[in-house]
């Protein structure tokens, strides 16, 4: 079993999102989903970036890492698009973590430091997503790859950016079983991993 925390991306904590912990958690796994947008979802992405812009980057970060203040260290944070940006934060700056999981982007390492040793990252989207591909996450992705031992970049056929939502149109459901299945792999590595913090802070 193994402790994670899932933010959001930036249509809100919608019910794709919560169907996925929900996912994890049918498997054993203690899941938290923190809500960076205190209730409000939207239907489009359009409509949650303006919010998002209203808000700023720089406050839904905070958000995010307000929100694990109470929750173990030891723990695997996994983001959605904008989740990525708190969930990167987290694995790169909060002790303890034992992992990482970025879904629909990846920003530099050196935007928040440097990437820990030893600390296993994977990172999933569409191949032809072009938020993905033209933003610059595609680049930062793939050097996070040649970065980091235990790193991998997993690339799914089609150019659908939330992909993994199963309440959105842009929901892929052969793609999100695959991703679902080697995130569980994933997991469950870890959390078989005898001493896997202790040995990375050695």
């Amino acid at each position: 079993m193994a402790e994670v925390t899932v933010f959001h991306h930036a249509q809100g904590l919608t019910p794709g999102v919560r169907a996925f912990a929900d996912e994890l958690r049918a498997r054993g796994h203690r899941v938290h989903t923190p809500d960076l947008y205190e209730g409000r979802t939207f239907e489009t992405l359009d409509e949650g970036v303006e919010y998002m812009t209203k808000v700023g980057s720089g406050e839904l970060l905070e958000r995010g890492v307000r929100s694990v203040n109470d929750s173990p260290a030891e723990q695997v944070y996994i983001g959605f698009s904008l989740g990525v940006l708190p969930a990167q934060k987290l694995a790169q700056t909060r002790p303890g973590a034992l992992g990482a999981v970025f879904v629909h982007a990846c920003v530099p390492a050196s935007f928040f430091g440097s990437w820990p040793e030893r600390l296993p990252v994977r990172v999933h989207a569409m191949e032809a997503d072009r938020l993905f591909t033209e933003e610059g996450d595609a680049d930062a992705a793939r050097d996070l790859v040649a970065e980091v031992p235990d790193a991998e970049l997993h690339l799914y056929p089609g150019d659908r950016h939330l992909f993994a939502d199963s309440s959105l149109s842009s929901y892929d459901a052969a793609a999100t079983a695959l991703f679902l299945d080697r995130t569980l792999t994933f997991l469950h590595g870890l959390d078989t991993a005898p001493n896997t913090a202790a040995a990375r802070d050695a």
